[in-house]
């Protein structure tokens, strides 16, 4: 979902990022966000102002995995299709 929404938008701040992916709890997205800081799929800036101001973008690297990501919608969207889903998978800020 970190990705997804990434790949949608130049960069976003931790809280922007809280209130995209409301169903996951502050903790379980800081370690999210470090694992994907840690293998360079995403860079994190950090503003020395009060209150801290945390930037987050894809890498190169990161920007890479659109194509995976479209993909993945796809197949999504078949398997639900299939299922007889109401409503098809729609991507989030993907262009």
């Amino acid at each position: 979902m970190i990705l997804a929404h990434l790949y949608g938008e130049e960069m976003m701040r931790f809280s922007d990022l809280q209130r995209a992916i409301p169903d996951v709890s502050q903790k379980v997205l800081i370690q999210q966000l470090r694992g994907l800081e840690s293998d360079g799929v995403i860079s994190r800036a950090v503003y020395p102002e009060v209150p801290p101001k945390v930037e987050y973008r894809l890498t190169d690297v990161g920007k890479q995995l659109g194509p995976v990501f479209m993909a993945l919608l796809d197949w999504a969207e078949i398997l639900r299709t299939r299922e007889g889903a109401k409503k098809p998978v729609e991507p989030v800020g993907v262009k």
